[in-house]
């Protein structure tokens, strides 16, 4: 490992760490993209250094599983050869910056955020002191898509207003509202100097924004930013309401603003996917797309500018191939962490629990969102769900219901049930057809 590495239990594309099932190599994807022969180059590096197992992660990005003892360097130069890593090997834990999946091809975007993201991953990269972020230090770029993730509780996000205005909001501030305005144009210098500022301001401990409001009202935290900047900070308008977006996974074809085009999503079966599955899809979008597969946040992909003549004939495939295109199919509204199965910290197989409720769900109708987390740690989901099965034992949960009142998991509903329990408990409070409470 370069001394340039710093120690961190986060994994990383230059950083594997060790896990039951092997060692965990994350791979850090420019808005969430992967090109098809960048694809292929995983595959083939999974296949060969490693298990073949990838998960695709919350803040869409992919892990590989289960990395082979001694195949460490090979893997990693396999990635490095393929463009997948950091300019500066220093930079590769705070390339964390979320983008919609459909960024740029989103009928409903207010802005197209895909120029100004390019510019804040080269600000990440080429900045030497913005290195010292927190591995898990995390920027959102919201340009109003209809397909976007809003629930993460990202250090600093920026929304588009509108074509020419951008939104700044920050992890711990009340009700999540945004604290600031600035053109467009700004929003380059704004980042640059907040995290700087943060650098400046923060002690070890406060690795992350929540932290440091904590200590700083946000008030004083802009004041002493806009010491630093040659623009004036513009009041955030108090009427504003983020766009709308989806309520479940993405599953199908969407509309693209460009005319004659549309997106296609799925979903992969609790986040993981084979290389042979990532072959076939790299092909997929070549053959019907633009060659590009975008990672999603709910552990899904989506495939861009797919002609909208031909646009039925790739959900077909992409069922055959495993992946989940039907939106009422109750995998989509479950979440799990690898679970007992290859995490030390599990007490239950959450995976196989998983694919067991989906069983379950299947048969009684019920769509509930559920999160399924061996350990109170909750890696596999950065949102909280509107329900969660938190284990207590290999065989049972404790059931969760998300709540504005109660933080973190929310309002205990059972302190242990089983999974056939939970999936009972569902039919009857969730009817065919009724939302999430």
């Amino acid at each position: 490992m370069p001394a340039s590495i710093r120690p961190s239990a986060c994994p990383g594309l230059l950083r594997i760490v060790p896990a039951l099932d092997g060692g965990i190599c994350r791979i850090k994807l420019p808005g969430g993209v992967l090109r098809s022969a960048q694809a292929r180059a995983i595959a083939e590096a999974a296949r060969h250094g490693a298990s073949g197992v990838l998960e695709l992660t919350n803040r869409s990005n992919l892990q590989i599983r289960g990395v082979l003892p001694g195949q460490e360097s090979a893997l990693i130069d396999a990635l490095l050869s393929a463009g997948l890593g950091p300019r500066v090997a220093a930079a590769d834990d705070v390339r964390n910056l979320l983008l919609s999946p459909a960024a740029g091809l989103d009928p409903h975007m207010r802005m197209d955020v895909r120029p100004l993201a390019g510019q804040l991953l080269d600000l990440l990269q080429d900045t030497p002191a913005l290195h010292a972020l927190s591995a898990k230090f995390a920027l959102q770029l919201d340009g109003g898509e209809a397909l976007a993730m809003r629930e993460h509780p990202h250090d600093l996000w920026l929304a588009a207003e509108d074509e020419q205005h951008l939104l700044l909001g920050l992890a711990g501030c009340p009700g999540d509202a945004p604290v600031a305005r600035v053109e467009a144009s700004q929003a380059l210098e704004l980042v640059r100097q907040l995290l700087l500022l943060f650098l400046e301001l923060a002690t070890p401990e406060q690795s992350r924004m929540r932290q440091l409001l904590a200590q700083i009202p946000a008030n004083e935290l802009l004041q002493r930013l806009q010491a630093r900047l040659d623009f004036a900070l513009q009041p955030a308008p108090a009427s504003w309401q983020p766009a709308a977006t989806v309520e479940r996974a993405p599953a199908g074809i969407y509309p693209q603003a460009q005319a004659g085009l549309c997106m296609v999503a799925a979903g992969a079966r609790l986040g993981r996917l084979h290389a042979e599955q990532l072959t076939t899809l790299a092909e997929l979008s070549e053959r019907h797309g633009d060659g590009e597969l975008r990672l999603t946040p709910w552990q899904g992909l989506l495939l861009g500018n797919v002609a909208e003549a031909r646009a039925r004939e790739l959900p077909a495939e992409l069922d055959q191939l495993g992946l989940l295109t039907q939106a009422d199919e109750p995998l989509l509204g479950l979440v799990a962490c690898t679970g007992s199965a290859a995490c030390a910290r599990g007490l239950a197989d959450s995976k196989q629990h998983a694919l067991h409720l989906a069983e379950l769900l299947r048969a009684s109708h019920a769509r509930p969102q559920v999160h399924l987390s061996a350990c109170p740690r909750s890696c596999a989901s950065a949102r909280v769900q509107p329900y969660t099965l938190l284990a207590s034992t290999p065989d049972h949960y404790q059931l969760y219901q998300r709540t504005p009142e109660t933080p973190g998991f929310g309002r205990l509903l059972a302190p242990a049930m089983t999974i056939d329990e939970a999936g009972a408990w569902f039919a009857r409070q969730h009817p065919a057809g009724t939302p999430d409470a």
